[in-house]
């Protein structure tokens, strides 16, 4: 269950509009590497995570990726506001309004649509966080991308604030891996998985 706090993790205030950016910022939101399938690998991992900690790890980094995927549909919508039917052809986002208008829609910058196969639940401590690991530095790369495209400073302000935390979790996550492998005291912890081969409770 969760408690919604109704605003924005950050402020998203965008006083220009820029279909383009926002054809390439959208990814984010339906991407490979965005918010929605971060948040869904890390709430589908729990459930089989074996420690607590690391369970609540998952947890409090899929909810706020869950207010990321909200931050990048409020960018989308701010730059996609009252557009003129020539705005909309010169700046490429006739393709992607002639199927979706301007309503969020999750797709990548290419304009792939959402699928769960943009991110992996093994049901293994050790290869989840390393997929987790991933997906952070991913995302922080895409991040950097969008940057590298944008000079808007309404833009980059909250952009900067998502791609510092998906370092903040890349951190967190390195701290979970290397709790997960001091809790597993086996020669080979890659072919241990407390979930299903302890004898007894693991500690």
């Amino acid at each position: 269950m969760w408690s919604y706090e109704k605003k924005l993790q950050y402020p998203v205030k965008i006083a220009n509009t820029n279909p383009a950016l926002a054809k390439i910022i959208i990814t984010q939101y339906g991407g490979p590497d965005g918010e929605l399938s971060a948040s869904l690998r890390y709430l589908s991992q729990r459930y089989t995570m074996p420690y607590p900690e690391l369970k609540g790890l998952l947890t409090d980094i899929g909810t706020e990726e869950l207010a990321h995927f909200e931050m990048i549909a409020a960018i989308v919508y701010q730059l996609t506001k009252n557009l003129t039917p020539e705005e909309i052809k010169k700046s490429g986002f006739d393709t992607y309004f002639v199927d979706h208008t301007t309503g969020i829609y999750p797709v990548a910058a290419s304009g792939a649509p959402f699928t769960s196969s943009y991110f992996q639940v093994k049901g293994d401590a050790i290869t989840d966080l390393h997929e987790d690991l991933a997906a952070e530095q991913k995302a922080r790369t895409t991040y950097d991308n969008i940057l590298r495209m944008c000079d808007d400073p309404d833009v980059r302000d909250p952009i900067k604030f998502l791609r510092q935390r998906e370092v903040v979790h890349y951190q967190r996550f390195g701290e979970g891996l290397r709790l997960a492998t001091d809790k597993l005291d086996y020669k080979n912890f890659y072919a241990f998985n407390p979930e299903f081969d302890c004898k007894k409770p693991c500690k």
